[in-house]
């Protein structure tokens, strides 16, 4: 990808250096999980901020994806019904997988395998689906990763 980065509907965080993009339709749960993975990392003492929250800048370098903040939301995370709070923020991060909020029990139990996303043209990254109402997403997420690339070796 060259020249201007694409915007995505989605959220951006990062944790202990890797990134995470949540991606779903309006009102999946994207930023309450976001959030919920952000306190999580500081309460296990990981290092964690918001990237961005509705709008994610999406561009490619050397092979990697990064996602950037726009100017204007620096900083913000709209938790429904809970209105827009301030969070600890970074302007970029490098993207690792995207995160699927799973809204209903109907879902299929178990995913599809090795599934990934193509988000633009040359930007794919691994998908991990996460239940809305997990108590602990990021300990999901992480275990996740840990799989991936145990299979991977």
């Amino acid at each position: 990808m060259s020249g201007e980065p694409s915007n995505v509907h989605g959220t951006a965080i990062v944790v202990d250096g890797t990134g995470l993009l949540f991606i779903g339709p309006s009102g999946s749960g994207k930023s309450a999980l976001a959030f919920d993975c952000l306190a999580e990392a500081s309460l296990r003492g990981l290092s964690a901020a918001l990237v961005s929250d509705d709008q994610v800048f999406l561009s490619r370098r050397n092979e990697r994806t990064f996602g950037q903040r726009p100017a204007a939301i620096h900083g913000l995370i709209e938790l429904r019904y809970s209105g827009i709070v301030v969070l600890d923020s970074i302007e970029e991060a490098e993207l690792h997988f995207v995160i699927s909020p799973v809204v209903s029990a109907d879902s299929p139990r178990l995913p599809p395998e090795d599934e990934r996303l193509s988000l633009l043209r040359d930007i794919d990254l691994p998908v991990i689906r996460v239940p809305f109402w997990s108590r602990f997403p990021l300990a999901l997420i992480l275990a996740q990763i840990v799989t991936m690339k145990a299979k991977r070796s």
